[in-house]
């Protein structure tokens, strides 16, 4: 079973109030999420390996640690999950960014991929699937499939908030991947937003309704 980790670092819960908050605005959600995400992936990150190098400091050469030449990329469900790709990127610039769009048909309740791009070395790289949001997982599951049908081994999921439901569902339909979350609320409602939740990520991120 994937394990799941909660990232309850003060300062991203004390941000994680001012996401939730209705007021406020889109600017400073945006900012937050950015900033929340760098916080979250800081520690996901915590164990990428590295290896031992050589350089000159100004007074002497010394040995220092180094990733290891490790490949990661970032890519976003669309389109609440591009809200965090610039956090995660801030740590780790080298990173690819790939993008996934999906919808779910009404009538065959399958997903449907509107638009997937990405980098073509995928297969080789660890891999951070983002979206603020793991309401239903039904998004997030999909996302995943369709990132190993295209040759992805090493993938992480990390969001900002989720319900039991969400988690549940990856869990058992990608026992191998493990899941990153900085609060976990307490259940869906019936339209199926997390309670208490922020609203809808990706309306608040670009001010839409």
């Amino acid at each position: 079973m994937s394990k799941v980790t909660q990232i309850n670092h003060p300062l991203i819960l004390h941000k994680l109030a001012f996401i939730r908050s209705k007021n406020t605005g889109s600017k400073y959600f945006r900012e937050l999420v950015e900033e929340v995400s760098m916080l979250m992936a800081y520690e996901a990150t915590r164990d990428l390996s590295t290896e031992e190098v050589e350089i000159e400091t100004p007074i002497c050469t010394t040995k220092c640690q180094m990733l290891s030449g490790k490949k990661l990329a970032v890519v976003p469900i669309l389109r609440a999950g591009l809200g965090m790709v610039d956090g995660i990127l801030n740590l780790v610039p080298a990173a690819k960014v790939g993008h996934i769009g999906l919808y779910r048909d009404e009538e065959t309740l399958q997903p449907v991929e509107y638009f997937c791009k990405l980098p073509q070395d995928i297969a080789e790289r660890d891999i951070f699937v983002v979206d603020p949001m793991l309401a239903t997982g039904g998004s997030a599951a999909d996302a995943i499939t369709l990132l190993k049908k295209r040759g992805a081994k090493k993938i992480r999921l990390m969001c900002l908030i989720s319900s039991p439901n969400g988690i549940e569902l990856v869990q058992e339909q990608h026992p191998d991947v493990d899941i990153y979350v900085a609060a976990i609320d307490e259940k869906l409602n019936e339209k199926g937003y997390i309670v208490p939740g922020l609203g809808d990520a990706g309306d608040r991120l670009f001010g839409t309704k």
